[in-house]
């Protein structure tokens, strides 16, 4: 936990929230911007700033409550479809300090959450390539393909 986190506040019960989910290592819960009904955080109980700091084992407990309410909010409100979002770092959008997931309903023609104000171009295959190896080098020394 984090001194002056909101959602760890919301873990440990000094902030009230309408929770969804809740097991021993995630926390599921109503985001209080409601633009479709049924918009739903996840997030790990344990404190971590973006995803990038999460170890394997958390981001499977993370993605499997991400599931287990996206199948819950398709049983139970029936949307024509869903959009599962995660930002990090303010220039991306991320608003809370906390790494947290959204699982938001869609409805056909809502006009909400649109990622490219037009379809970029196909890119050649070289380039596409070339940003695979750069990307690779990342993995720092992991098998990556």
């Amino acid at each position: 936990m984090l001194d002056n986190c909101i959602f760890c506040d919301l873990v440990n019960g000094k902030l009230k929230a309408s929770r969804v989910y809740e097991d021993d290592h995630t926390l599921a819960f109503m985001n209080q911007r409601q633009a479709n009904l049924g918009h739903v955080l996840v997030i790990p109980k344990t404190h971590y700033l973006t995803i990038y700091e999460l170890d394997a084992e958390i981001a499977a407990h993370l993605f499997q409550t991400v599931v287990l309410v996206a199948q819950a909010i398709r049983h139970s409100l029936r949307p024509d479809g869903l959009t599962i979002w995660q930002s990090n770092g303010i220039v991306a959008g991320q608003e809370i300090a906390h790494v947290h997931i959204h699982v938001f309903p869609r409805a056909a023609n809502d006009q909400l959450i649109r990622f490219y104000p037009g379809m970029p171009a196909l890119q050649e295959r070289t380039t596409l390539d070339c940003l695979a190896e750069t990307i690779r080098t990342g993995f720092s020394g992991r098998a990556c393909l």
